[in-house]
């Protein structure tokens, strides 16, 4: 039970772990959107590829061809600016295409200033996926959530289906919608901004309102749908999001988060499907439901569907050629001759802002992902936020927060570090032990732990502590790494964004500093080959947080800072007691 080596292989193993996954990272291709293509004629099946109303959306579903379209002559993008989107929407489908949030600015490139760009390092850290790749800053542009382009596809898409083939129901893929006349800018003063669209086709005239307001991200999309012919129609409506399986390209390099589709029903709970699932039908079996959501996750952003509850629908995610669609078919029912019905959903396009989201729809708060500990990171957030809002700056938060979880686990970590003192005391007596019983690993092993009986010491309380302590390091970790309030926060001096890594590599540089005097601190391996790796491990493990948020590496170093006073002091107090007799 040598404490020494249980957190030796702690390490290593989480080194291991976080390496072999950016190694698959690095290793699988990246998925690029194919260049869009002019309209086709629709196929004898639901427009656009969308699901039939069969009660089997998932295995119905598939990508509609083509989201890109261009829009048809003369029908140019309407172009829609409030104080938080500026969206732009195509009148083929009337489909929300492009989305940029301009109080969001696009993070600084770390490689282009700091020692990175001193050495001229920039070229050779692009080359490697490390950085942005775009030569630029960056700082003043902004977050372009959905786009339309030759490189990149993300839309919002709505359609009905359930019509004669020949002459589908209004859709996103074959339909042309009118704009109707009005503003476009939300004017000083005014709080909201509809912009209406309407379309008729087989039957079924369809008025589709967006809906913005100021200071808000989501968008209330409203469906009103008329029958206008003579006979019955039975009409179901789809809400979908449609992108292409690349990478949103806001990861740190050894700070992976999900991206993807997600869903929630009280029936389903929180689930995520991740593209590579998608392409293997592993969604095929999304429970129906009367409630719920579903969304596209990308690290600190994300888009989200949320039909109105105690309607009926079917959650679905598909894959063509490589675009990847996630939806909900709703289905409204029998509208007789002249009848009219309608539907207001939410479209939420914007950061994952916990309190904003848990207000829109229960569960939507989760898309901020802090995985199977979330139990433990939502109260860390929770305590991370008070803090923030009384010194108003989210590093000085972080170091607060930090000193607080020491405060909370000192008495674990006393005992660690009082048999960790009384170890080193031992150390001159283990090692003749060792040189006494050679290879005789039982006789060795014995004799230890009748020394260990003499001396009153508990080899157990040395790791124990630690162990205890994991889930909670683990769980900070991720509220630090998932929490968009992290993006473009500056701390002090040259840490403008707790996001990406130090571009001066003093906060790693520190950290390493302050293991080397962890491991001074600590009783040596009476094995030369452990000792060994203890005293490397510093610096391997030190290296890869140059590539980590500054955010924490942060918290390592005030961690390891007051570990280091705390391990120092009580090393004081033991070895007063023992010089006492």
């Amino acid at each position: 039970m040598d404490t020494q080596r249980t957190i030796l292989w702690l390490v290593f193993g989480l080194s291991l772990i976080m390496l072999w996954d950016r190694w698959q990272a690095y290793q699988r291709p990246a998925v690029t959107a194919p260049a869009p293509a002019a309209p086709t004629a629709p196929a004898a099946k639901a427009p656009g590829g969308v699901p039939t109303p069969s009660g089997q959306a998932a295995t119905a579903a598939a990508v509609p061809s083509p989201p890109g379209a261009a829009p048809a002559a003369g029908a140019e993008r309407v172009k829609i600016r409030t104080d938080l989107i500026w969206a732009e929407i195509d009148p083929m489908g009337a489909v929300l295409v492009r989305a940029e949030l301009p109080t969001q600015k696009l993070a600084l490139d770390w490689t282009e200033q700091g020692l990175a760009r001193l050495l001229g390092l920039t070229d050779l850290l692009h080359s490697q996926g490390i950085g942005h790749s775009t030569g630029a800053l960056r700082g003043d542009a902004h977050v372009v959530l959905l786009d339309t382009s030759a490189g990149h596809i993300y839309q919002a898409q709505t359609g009905l289906i359930g019509g004669p083939s020949g002459d589908p129901f209004p859709n996103h893929g074959t339909t042309l919608f009118e704009a109707a006349a009005g503003p476009r800018v939300l004017g000083d003063g005014q709080d909201t901004l509809a912009v209406r669209f309407e379309a008729q086709s087989g039957g079924v005239r369809v008025v589709k309102t967006f809906t913005f307001r100021r200071g808000h991200y989501d968008i209330q999309v409203e469906h009103k749908i008329t029958n206008v012919g003579s006979a019955e129609v039975p009409p179901s409506l789809y809400l979908q999001l449609v992108r292409d399986g690349s990478s949103a390209g806001d990861d740190s390099y050894f700070a992976r988060s999900y991206t993807g589709p997600a869903f929630y029903s009280d029936v389903d709970k929180y689930r995520k499907i991740s593209f590579e699932d998608v392409d293997k039908k592993k969604a095929d079996d999304l429970k129906p439901a009367d409630n719920g959501w579903v969304a596209l996750v990308q690290h600190y952003f994300v888009t989200a569907w949320v039909p109105p509850a105690g309607i009926h629908r079917e959650y679905y995610a598909a894959d063509r050629d490589h675009l990847y669609s996630a939806g909900a078919l709703l289905k409204l029912g029998t509208l007789a001759a002249g009848a009219s019905t309608s539907l207001a959903a939410t479209l939420y396009v914007g950061p994952q802002d916990q309190r904003t989201l848990e207000a829109i729809a229960p569960g939507l708060d989760l898309v901020a992902d802090y995985g199977r500990l979330t139990f433990i990171a939502k109260p860390l957030f929770w305590l991370l936020g008070s803090l923030h809002r009384l010194v108003s700056n989210w590093g000085w938060a972080i170091v607060l927060l930090t000193v607080l979880i020491k405060a909370v686990f000192y008495p674990l970590s006393a005992a660690s570090y009082k048999s960790m003192a009384k170890m080193k005391e031992l150390q001159p007596k283990m090692v003749r032990l060792r040189e006494q019983y050679g290879e005789d690993r039982q006789k060795l092993q014995l004799a230890m732990m009748e020394l260990y009986k003499q001396e009153k010491i508990n080899p157990l309380m040395g790791c124990l502590p630690v162990l205890v302590q994991i889930p909670v390091f683990i769980s900070l970790y991720w509220v630090l790494l998932a929490s968009v309030e992290m993006r473009n926060a500056p701390w002090i001096l040259w840490i403008r964004d707790l996001a990406t890594p130090d571009p001066w590599f003093v906060l790693p540089i520190v950290m390493m500093a302050s293991m080397w005097i962890q491991y001074k601190l600590n009783p040596t391996p009476p094995d030369p080959v452990q000792a060994k790796m203890m005293a490397v491990m510093p610096f391997i493990f030190g290296a890869m947080f140059f590539f980590f948020p500054a955010g924490l590496v942060l918290y390592w170093v005030v961690n390891n800072a007051l570990s280091i006073l705390q391990q120092w002091r009580i090393g004081q107090v033991v070895a007063r007691a023992k010089a006492r007799g």
